[in-house]
């Protein structure tokens, strides 16, 4: 981490599976920026601040699995929407070497959701008033929760262990299939490279035809999961789109 003006980077577990690293750095060379973007693998959060402290070019960095929330105790502020959330994605390290937490995940994953509403079968879906169906319940969860619920789009999450009023468990997907739902996302990482083999076992032949299918992995851009999906004719979205806005989100936020 030398030799540049700034640096910026990726903070999580196994980042194999990440663009951000090519994105950015493209970013910097066309802008004229010495600039870096690197990954940052750690196996423990505490690791990051020896990096840090090591590190004063680092200037910023965004926060992958499974950081997202356990970062949090370990910086110095939050803006609104991170702390709403419950889940920071990108960090911006000032001039005194504080640390603040921003959420852009809601920025790219409203932006993605702003397609999925130009979708016939989603009005349909609305009118029934029928119910999102969350897979997962991390960081990356919380920011589809947080836009569901400014866009007044009831919703369940399904859990291996249902602990709240919104939880429900995988069989009741399994007893009443996919009919009383209207988007179903996956914000976990099952499917992602290079397990792409791996998929969440559900039943996908009770796919309706009111129904959405949303994956926010992005490598690769069709998972099982969507493919699935793409078998029974229902529209699909992956979560390239929800990259690349959070992604720019957490340049201005760096600027």
């Amino acid at each position: 981490m030398y030799n540049f003006d700034k640096i910026y980077g990726l903070v999580g577990r196994n980042l194999s599976h990440s663009f951000s690293k090519v994105f950015f750095n493209k970013k910097f060379s066309d802008l004229g920026l010495n600039y870096s973007y690197q990954n940052i693998e750690i196996q423990d959060i505490k690791d990051l601040f020896d990096i840090i402290e090591n590190n004063k070019s680092l200037s910023g960095f965004n926060v992958t699995i499974p950081y997202k929330e356990s970062i949090i105790p370990y910086l110095d502020s939050l803006d609104d929407n991170a702390k709403e959330v419950g889940a920071v994605n990108t960090v911006k390290i000032d001039e005194k070497r504080h640390l603040k937490g921003y959420n852009t995940d809601v920025i790219g994953f409203k932006a993605l959701f702003d397609d999925v509403k130009l979708c016939k079968s989603f009005h349909e879906s609305i009118k029934d008033k029928r119910e999102a169906l969350i897979f997962g319940s991390g960081g990356a969860s919380k920011a589809v929760q947080f836009v569901l619920n400014q866009e007044n789009i009831p919703f369940k999450i399904v859990s291996r262990n249902p602990r709240t009023c919104r939880d429900i468990g995988y069989f009741e997907v399994y007893d009443k299939g996919f009919y009383p739902y209207s988007i179903i996302i996956n914000t976990t990482p099952v499917g992602m490279f290079p397990d792409t083999e791996n998929y969440i076992d559900l039943p996908y032949s009770t796919i309706e035809a009111h129904n959405i299918f949303i994956d926010l992995i992005y490598n690769p851009l069709e998972t099982i999961f969507l493919k699935n999906g793409i078998k029974m004719g229902i529209p699909t979205f992956n979560g390239m789109k929800m990259l690349y806005e959070q992604a720019e989100a957490a340049w201005k936020i760096w600027q």
